[in-house]
């Protein structure tokens, strides 16, 4: 074949494929979704504590103490999940000496702590008051309280962001006067983690808890989508 006629053939191909290149493409494009939520559930800690010069006394005191706690929470007993009171530590600490010559004193220090899960928050003041009175330490913080379903929340902020990532290509692609086509590839981003919008209000050990807040749990993807 002639090398007239072969660059001719050439041309004519170059012409039909740019514009079909012209057509096809891509969009890379996030997508963000997010569900509010109030928990219903609570993990919860609470350590009795007593010290003194002799070893059993101090372990005395605080079998007394949760000899008493038992008996206080035997109402709720059934309905709190996961318990266990088993966690019990003991340990000998050397108070501080007022004078240099002054022999050091040593105080053992008995412990024994008790932690379960509640789903219904309609027991978490009850549970306070009864800490409180017998004089028990816990700590409420923002990682107490859960939501009983935050997988199927998970879901529901994911599916979301996805759907999120379609509305943004399907307007993209009109702008373009195209098509949103299949996905090219689609990544996850961040581990779903809840965001409080309000901390549980509890201020002082004397406080009970008037409201545990709400929550937001985010979702995002980053997705590349064909463009027909």
């Amino acid at each position: 074949m002639p090398n007239a006629i072969k660059k001719h053939l050439l041309a004519g191909l170059a012409a039909t494929l740019i514009p079909l290149a012209a057509q096809a493409g891509e969009v890379s494009l996030s997508g963000e979704g997010s569900v509010k939520y109030t928990p219903d559930s609570a993990r919860l800690q609470f350590t009795a504590s007593a010290e003194h010069n002799l070893p059993a006394r101090a372990s005395e005191k605080v079998n007394d103490m949760m000899a008493q706690w038992r008996d206080s929470i035997s109402a709720y007993r059934d309905r709190l999940n996961d318990y266990s009171d088993a966690n019990v530590n003991l340990y000998t600490r050397t108070l501080p000496v007022q004078e240099r010559d002054q022999e050091p004193q040593k105080m053992a220090v008995a412990s024994q702590t008790v932690s379960f899960t509640i789903d219904d928050l309609s027991l978490l003041n009850p549970l306070l008051e009864q800490a409180q009175k017998l004089g028990l330490d816990y700590h409420l913080g923002a990682g107490s309280f859960y939501h009983s379903d935050e997988s199927g929340l998970q879901k529901q902020a994911l599916a979301q962001a996805i759907a999120d990532a379609k509305s943004r290509c399907e307007f993209v692609a009109r702008q373009l006067d195209q098509s949103c086509g299949d996905v090219v590839n689609i990544s996850v981003n961040g581990g779903h983690r809840p965001v409080p919008m309000m901390m549980a209000e509890a201020k002082s050990r004397a406080d009970v808890v008037s409201s545990v807040g709400d929550r937001e749990l985010q979702a995002s993807v980053s997705a590349t989508f064909e463009l027909d």
